[in-house]
């Protein structure tokens, strides 16, 4: 009896192996947690592209946003931890379910439901408003929201997302108020804001950088400590005598429980990717540099990460 519950246990190990050798025999889903044009997307289309072609199977694009990247996130958490769905995440996964916590609800996903994979970029944010805006440079923006507490706004891709934490730790720094407006993702928020419904938004250089080159937005600082590839004139917010900080990056994830086989096969492929030129003249031409860090070290990123925006959240408190 013992012999066969060996024998069996072997068999069934040799096929989950075999199962994950063979994999993918069928096309894979990348969840991107926000509409189309926001950085995720940006990243996860050229990504996916490579991605597919090194694994022999289509990695197919769905667009899933709300909720600053919670709904999609939440999707992909719970999806079957057969590398059959994976997700193109942008920095809110180390912000949303601390701030759920902060709100006193439930998590939509906890951090230990999605396991990284590898992060292809990390940007800090910049600052942009129209090019026809009455500010030139960031001072005049932070003296002009002194001046008219509330009556400056931005959009953000949703509450506690990647374009709303660094507008909150810019006002947290210059002790000023100013109207936070959600959208779905940083395509629409973008979009508001060449209309005029918005006055600024803080978001990737990839968002706003073909703007800027068109005339039709300017970028008055970044919340980085070097300078930026696609804007090398605008300067920090440190710079300008604002303490603020912030880094936009962009990571592949699978839900927890995943096969390590299965990772392997996944991070080779992102790995393939991220080393693409092709990939990599997408991405910069759209004003992000490749920044690619594999599972280990992204792994001891996104936990140091996680770490540090628990206690920005908790000095934003509740937001409704």
């Amino acid at each position: 009896m013992f012999r066969r519950i060996l024998l069996a246990a072997g068999l069934a190990a040799a096929a989950g192996l075999a199962a994950a050798q063979a994999f993918p025999t069928k096309p894979i889903t990348m969840v991107v947690p926000f509409p189309p044009g926001g950085l995720a997307d940006t990243v996860g289309r050229p990504v996916a592209e490579a991605m597919g072609r090194e694994l022999g199977q289509p990695v197919v694009i769905e667009n899933r946003g709300g909720a600053g990247g919670g709904i999609g996130m939440a999707h992909a958490a719970k999806a079957a931890p057969d590398g059959y769905t994976v997700l193109m995440a942008l920095s809110s996964y180390s912000v949303l379910p601390e701030a759920d916590t902060v709100l006193g609800r439930p998590q939509m996903y906890a951090y230990n439901a999605l396991r990284p994979i590898a992060r292809f970029t990390a940007d800090p944010t910049v600052l942009a408003v129209r090019a026809d805006a009455p500010w030139k440079t960031v001072k005049d923006f932070v003296e002009d929201a002194r001046k008219r507490p509330g009556a400056i706004n931005f959009g953000s891709s949703g509450n506690y997302g990647t374009m709303h934490v660094p507008m909150e730790i810019l006002k947290q720094v210059t002790n000023t108020r100013m109207t936070h407006i959600p959208y779905t993702g940083a395509g629409p928020a973008v979009t508001a804001l060449l209309a005029g419904q918005i006055d600024a938004v803080s978001t990737g250089p990839a968002t706003v950088v073909q703007h800027v080159k068109s005339g039709k937005l300017r970028v008055l600082a970044h919340w980085g400590n070097e300078k930026l590839v696609a804007l090398p004139d605008v300067p920090s917010l440190k710079q300008s005598g604002y303490n603020a900080e912030y880094a936009q990056w962009s990571g592949l994830f699978v839900p927890a429980g995943t096969p390590d086989a299965v990772v392997q096969r996944l991070r080779a492929a992102a790995r393939a990717a991220a080393n693409d030129p092709k990939v990599k003249d997408v991405i910069l031409g759209a004003g992000s540099p490749i920044l690619y860090q594999d599972t280990p070290d992204f792994e001891k990123y996104v936990q140091s990460d996680v770490k540090r925006m628990a206690g920005v959240v908790k000095k934003i408190g509740k937001v409704e």
